[in-house]
């Protein structure tokens, strides 16, 4: 008996790790969240590969109080599956806190995130500030704008990620972000990186200007963007222009 939270990496069904298909398998239900970011497979692919009906779950499902997750992991083996690694989103936290109030056993696989797949962009993970999100209706935000000024102040990069609504084909892309940024105050002529897919093979990113992202396409979610600390190392230098 348990609830198991289940990390799926960050591209598609083959990036399980084996001791989540191991435990996937021994399961009597699976759940697949779906509404914080977007795996690049379709559901019918998941059962194929993981053996098991699977029963997407949207934000109502997980989030409210009471619900057929915690219920059935009362006295059933229960798995949650997440895009990417199980707790870059604080409502997973939020699950585990009310599972064991109700007595029950939770259990963690850990798996890639976007914070690791960053890193291959080249710039020094340990340099990163706070992240932050850009979410949709942002006319009036002003939280990463802040954030941002108070890392770059302190010679630190940030990473953005981009709101996204999988349910509603709805996602907020990296011109949009620029523009967001640009809009509120952050120098158009700064270098920034425009990041999609990251962690799959189909993953595209570009070094540019604020203003020139605000013009470019890219055609994968999720997406992301980051903006350098201003004094680089030579090696993350040489890193970033690879993507020019």
């Amino acid at each position: 008996m348990g609830l198991h939270l289940i990390g799926l990496g960050m591209n598609d069904e083959k990036d399980i790790t084996l001791k989540g298909l191991e435990t996937i398998k021994k399961c009597d239900y699976v759940y697949l969240e779906s509404y914080t970011s977007l795996i690049d497979s379709s559901l019918e692919k998941l059962e194929e590969l993981y053996g098991k009906e699977i029963t997407v779950a949207n934000r109502e499902m997980v989030e409210n109080e009471k619900n057929e997750i915690l219920e059935k992991a009362k006295d059933k083996e229960v798995a949650l599956l997440v895009k990417g690694d199980i707790f870059v989103a604080t409502t997973h936290m939020d699950l585990v806190l009310r599972a064991q109030k109700l007595g029950i056993k939770v259990y963690y696989i850990f798996n890639a995130s976007v914070f690791g797949t960053a890193g291959a962009i080249g710039l020094e993970l340990y340099k990163y500030g706070k992240t932050t999100s850009i979410p949709f209706g942002n006319e009036h935000v002003r939280a990463p704008i802040d954030i941002f000024e108070k890392n770059y102040g302190n010679g630190m990069h940030t990473l953005f990620l981009l709101d996204l609504d999988p349910a509603n084909n709805k996602f907020l892309n990296i011109s949009e972000a620029a523009e967001y940024l640009i809009k509120h105050g952050v120098d158009e002529k700064l270098v920034a990186i425009g990041c999609s897919h990251l962690g799959s093979r189909a993953a595209e990113v570009k070094t540019r200007t604020l203003k020139e992202l605000t013009k470019e396409t890219f055609e994968k979610y999720p997406q992301s963007l980051i903006i350098p600390a201003k004094d680089l190392h030579f090696i993350e230098e040489e890193a970033i222009n690879r993507f020019k």
